[in-house]
């Protein structure tokens, strides 16, 4: 089964891709743009999204949007991640915590699946951690050189896409999403 994913983001759709291929999904990214809702939610703004581009686009579609909610920073960035990641980046991140002595964090995905002309399922999942003192690695993309998942000594950038796959909240909401299609 093949579904289009609206992204120009290539790590999202690998990390998608690894995830579905246990259910035989197949994940294709297209550069399709939807309206980009100001909410603190990630299924709010997946949903708008969707629900913004479902009926011209004629096929089955996914949306995929994150947050990174840091407690010290009264849950900033949360579904603004990326436009957080644009501007002030891990760095920005890392000063904003500086002295801070509760670094915990949480990751939130959702997944938007819909049908057209306007049937919508969303997925989500999420994934508890802290914010590291420093970034560290080389693999994944966004905050993942500074985020430490629950029960691990390593960010998500230090982490093999295996590794990552097991326990990021992207993962759970797609492994929802693959459950669902192919019930």
């Amino acid at each position: 089964m093949e579904i289009v994913m609206a992204t120009s983001n290539g790590h999202k759709v690998a990390e998608a891709n690894f995830v579905l291929k246990e259910f035989g999904v197949v994940l294709v990214g297209r550069d399709v743009k939807g309206d980009e809702l100001q909410s603190l939610e990630p299924a709010t703004v997946a949903k708008a999204s969707l629900e913004s581009i479902l009926p011209s686009f004629g096929k089955p579609l996914v949306v995929e949007d994150t947050g990174l909610f840091v407690k010290a920073l009264n849950d900033f960035p949360g579904a603004l991640a990326s436009h957080a990641f644009k501007t002030i980046g891990n760095r920005g991140i890392l000063k904003l915590l500086a002295g801070e002595g509760d670094r915990s964090a949480y990751f939130e995905a959702a997944v938007a699946y819909g049908l057209p002309p306007d049937r919508v399922w969303i997925f989500t999942g999420s994934v508890h951690g802290t914010i590291s003192e420093e970034p560290a690695g080389t693999g994944g993309f966004g905050f993942d050189p500074i985020f430490v998942p629950q029960g691990f000594d390593k960010t998500f950038s230090q982490m093999t896409l295996q590794e990552k796959s097991k326990v990021s909240h992207r993962a759970r909401a797609f492994r929802r999403l693959g459950a669902w299609v192919t019930r």
